[in-house]
């Protein structure tokens, strides 16, 4: 028995993390659009007992529609009716700290947290888009520091207003007429940017929902660095991240996601696939003839802030390609080192990332992608990985069936849930409030 364990999260994007996934027969076009889609998956995710499901958001529409369907749902709302329909699963939501204040992210996802029995976990992302920008009637992006001096500010805030009711501060007298007490008020002095740009004196008040047994939320993963007592989650990995947010982090993502490329054949069938991989890469080839060309570049170019005209089909990317000072750093970084480790063309490039960016594609049987896994699990590589399936709800159905039993025959995933909240799933202990009053020393004579 391997002891150290595997953790695993689904990222739920639209029809599946193809852009063509809602081309196929079996696909709905407007899944994306419906809780139910959410639900559905949610469920194949708490049967296969992964950790979490992770919805992705930005507060624009940045893909082309024209060729794929756009998550449009606000996270917190959708994972609410989840969280209805679910008893396990963890439930982690993506929120700007550009785009919002601590006030109504501690209050949000404090109330998901308490509907769900503690299974609420945060997302916290800077965004780096320019029609977000505007949707907020900002001119323009702020520059890539200020994001993160903000963020780091704004997960302080955050977290002291999840700490602001003591364990005991409901109190539920009724002979006493004595509802709750002991709220501590956050009021603090702003030093950075919290009110873009302009340092203020910024009250912050206690929060309006009182702790959960698990604490302090979570937010996100798979390449999870633990600290005792934090409650973050971050998916970057550019050097300001990590150095700012990592170290008040449960959870840091890495650019190696795999997404999984199985599908459910006859029997006969299915023992080909087994010893050839052969139906995984028919799969992938049906997918990638069915995005256009365009979109796929379009995405490209987005990824590393330039004009499509000036990326040759045939030809490798430009070199050197500078890193534009305002970019999404992690997909940019991620994007060009799978060019340059296999001296792709733009075309091969396009293909190895699905038509994405920045991912790492797995294609193989169920036995490979378990190989896989293992291999990067038992050196130390990861902790655990983000599922991006092909095609959803039927990619992760696949996965679950046939790619977890494997991990669990190898002693490396669980074979049933330990708890019922993320905190437990992830093995994390409840952080004790910074408000808390601290037990008497005692003195030895």
């Amino acid at each position: 028995m391997f002891h150290r364990q595997l953790h695993l999260n689904v990222n739920l994007l639209h029809s599946g993390v193809y852009a063509s996934a809602w081309r196929l027969p079996d696909s709905d076009p407007r899944a994306c659009f419906d809780v139910g889609h959410y639900v559905r998956v949610a469920q194949i995710a708490e049967r296969g007992k992964l950790d979490a499901i992770f919805l992705a958001d930005t507060p624009a529409i940045t893909d082309r529609i024209d060729y794929r369907s756009f998550m449009s749902l606000e996270p917190t709302i959708v994972l609410a009716t989840v969280a209805a329909a679910t008893s396990h699963i963890g439930l982690i939501a993506t929120a700007s700290t550009t785009y919002n204040e601590p006030y109504n992210i501690a209050r949000r996802f404090a109330t998901l947290d308490l509907a769900s029995g503690g299974r609420a976990g945060w997302n916290a992302v800077t965004t780096a888009d320019a029609s977000a920008s505007r949707n907020f009637g900002l001119p323009a992006v702020l520059e890539h520091k200020a994001r993160y001096d903000r963020a780091k500010e704004f997960a302080e805030v955050v977290h002291a207003l999840w700490d602001s009711w003591e364990d005991d501060a409901f109190i539920g007298d009724k002979e006493g007429r004595v509802s709750s007490t002991r709220r501590r008020s956050t009021d603090r002095t702003s030093r950075q940017s919290l009110q873009r740009g302009r340092s203020t004196q910024r009250p912050a008040f206690a929060a309006g929902t009182p702790r959960h047994r698990s604490g302090r939320r979570i937010d996100r993963r798979p390449r999870p660095r633990r600290r005792a007592g934090r409650s973050g989650v971050h998916a970057g990995t550019s050097d300001r991240r990590r150095r700012r947010l990592c170290a008040r982090s449960a959870c840091q993502g890495c650019r190696v996601r795999p997404r999984w490329k199985l599908h459910r054949d006859s029997a006969g069938a299915r023992d080909r696939h087994r010893q050839h991989g052969s139906g995984s890469q028919r799969r992938q080839d049906e997918l990638w003839e069915l995005v256009p060309i365009e979109y796929s570049l379009a995405r490209l170019a987005g990824a590393l802030q330039g004009d499509p005209a000036n990326l040759d089909l045939d030809k490798p990317l430009p070199d050197p390609l500078p890193l534009p000072a305002n970019a999404n750093h992690t997909m940019f970084q991620g994007t060009v080192n799978i060019a340059r480790r296999g001296n792709l063309t733009v075309r091969q490039l396009l293909r190895a990332l699905g038509g994405g960016v920045g991912h790492r594609i797995i294609v193989g049987t169920p036995e490979q992608i378990a190989d896989d896994i293992e291999a990067w699990f038992k050196a130390g590589a990861a902790d655990g990985f983000n599922l991006m399936p092909d095609v959803l709800p039927t990619g992760l159905d696949v996965f679950v069936d046939t790619v977890v039993p494997i991990l669990q025959q190898r002693g490396l995933f669980r074979r049933d849930y330990a708890g019922t909240t993320l905190r437990e799933h992830f093995g994390l202990p409840r952080p004790v409030s910074r408000f808390a009053r601290q037990p008497a020393t005692a003195t030895s004579a």
